[in-house]
């Protein structure tokens, strides 16, 4: 689906294009069989002029990410056409960035540092100034006010973005919002008027609802203020209509503007998160508490520390709200991970600001004392290929086993090549394609002027 369009991206002026994270790995294999590593290398033989991006937070989400891992993973984007990678740590912790920054870096890559916005009692403006020194003191290629849950106002904006310039150190500073809350492109009008200069938008049917603001609204934005743009949007239409034609050939989502939720605020659970939270209830037949799911998001969020609800965190919270829930009986019941993140193992901060009372009931069980005693292991990658009998794969193929199973890696091998999608500009073969897979009809003819095409079902078929 990219392919087609993909030199229509890079010569559209774009000063950075986002490609691919590390959970791409394990999604792209099990649910679209196809190479993530063949994804990097066919797109960057195209887009050569505009520099590709990685997502580099964790690479194996949910999982502890042994520094040689994370190590190996951005070096081989880099040596597969990867250019920039944009760097978050879930807690804006300063030594997460610091290692995640210093091994981008030693890879090649230029590094866009996440500050991630959230809205707590913690969340202030003086914690915002020393995070924006702390990640300035990195030297980044670029700060990123990062907004994932859509929370920004333009009132917030008045206040943090003057606070952001001011402890910058004059590195520039992008602006990446979402539009959850129906507020995204007014904050993006807000940040252009208040000095930012680089928007991170989405292309429709890609933009609006939970994703970015579209390009086009924040670009005729920008010329009502008087501003002029670096991007063909001409270019860009026809692209947003190839990927509009796919979508409703295949049925999915198209973005839409949406309606303006203050619940969103209170227990800021992401858009992907709630169907996660639904599917949990719904499996024990409770789907109908999922207002009292949310509330409890917003009690153990709280009780956790205030965690910034970004993933893994989110998810943590989120997984033990639907098991209070559904129990009947607060952290009667609690996940491996909530064990670990009150001994500190996915952030100290989130340990030392945990209320007392819940961290005292979750380690008061036994097995909190078998996690009391583990150690993070740091293996080295040839220790962990010979654990996993890999010492003979590429390095691709080895970071690929380290994601997944074996026998995900080979159903997606079997899947072979690929489908080739055609432009919009192809219509007369969009709508062949389209007619192929109508079973309602043994003949289809399509006559323009003398020339006409003939679709006979074969007497096999029928």
């Amino acid at each position: 689906m990219m392919l087609p369009i993909a030199q229509r991206l890079d010569d559209a002026g774009f000063e950075g294009i986002e490609l691919i994270s590390g959970s791409h790995l394990k999604k792209a294999v099990r649910e679209l069989r196809e190479d993530p590593w063949e994804r990097v290398r066919l797109v960057s033989k195209i887009i050569t002029k505009t520099p590709l991006r990685l997502i580099a937070g964790r690479v194996n989400t949910f999982e502890y990410n042994p520094p040689s891992m994370y190590r190996l993973f951005v070096e081989r984007m880099s040596a597969n056409g990867i250019r920039e990678a944009r760097i978050s740590d879930e807690w804006n912790d300063y030594e997460g960035w610091k290692f995640r920054v210093a091994e981008c870096h030693r890879a090649g890559l230029k590094s866009i540092l996440n500050l991630i916005y959230s809205v707590s009692p913690k969340h202030s403006d003086e914690y915002f100034a020393e995070r924006t020194r702390q990640a300035a003191s990195l030297n980044p290629y670029r700060l990123c006010l990062k907004d994932p849950g859509g929370l920004l106002t333009p009132e917030r904006m008045e206040t943090l973005v003057p606070i952001i310039f001011k402890n910058a150190n004059r590195i520039p500073v992008e602006l990446h919002t979402h539009c959850t809350t129906g507020l995204g492109p007014l904050c993006c009008i807000k940040g252009m008027e208040l000095g930012i200069r680089s928007i991170n938008t989405a292309l429709p049917p890609l933009a609006d609802d939970s994703s970015n603001p579209s390009l086009f609204n924040v670009a005729k934005n920008a010329r009502a203020l008087g501003y002029a743009t670096a991007i063909d949007e001409e270019s860009l239409r026809s692209v947003s209509r190839h990927f509009t034609a796919i979508a409703k050939r295949e049925g999915f989502t198209i973005g839409a503007p949406v309606e303006y939720d203050y619940t969103q605020y209170q227990h800021q659970v992401p858009g992907g998160m709630i169907s996660n939270l639904r599917s949990q209830l719904r499996k024990v037949g409770l789907e109908n508490k999922i207002d009292q799911a949310l509330e409890e998001t917003i009690r153990v969020r709280a009780e956790l520390g205030y965690p910034i609800m970004v993933t893994p965190l989110s998810q943590f919270v989120g997984s033990q709200a639907a098991i209070n829930v559904i129990v009947g009986e607060r952290y009667k019941e609690v996940t491996d991970q909530i064990i670990q993140y009150a001994l500190g193992y996915w952030g100290k901060e989130g340990a030392e600001l945990m209320a007392p009372e819940v961290k005292t009931k979750i380690m008061d069980r036994p097995r909190a004392k078998e996690w009391a005693a583990w150690q993070p292991p740091e293996p080295t990658v040839a220790e962990l290929r010979k654990k996993m009998n890999a010492e003979n794969v590429s390095d691709e193929e080895f970071l690929l086993r380290w994601n997944l199973n074996v026998e995900e890696i080979e159903a997606m091998r079997a899947t072979g090549a690929p489908k080739e999608y055609l432009t919009a500009r192809q219509p007369l073969i969009n709508l062949i394609d389209a007619l192929s897979k109508r079973k309602d009809y043994r003949q289809i003819v399509i006559q323009k002027g003398e020339m006409i095409v003939s679709l006979n079902r074969s007497a096999t078929a029928s």
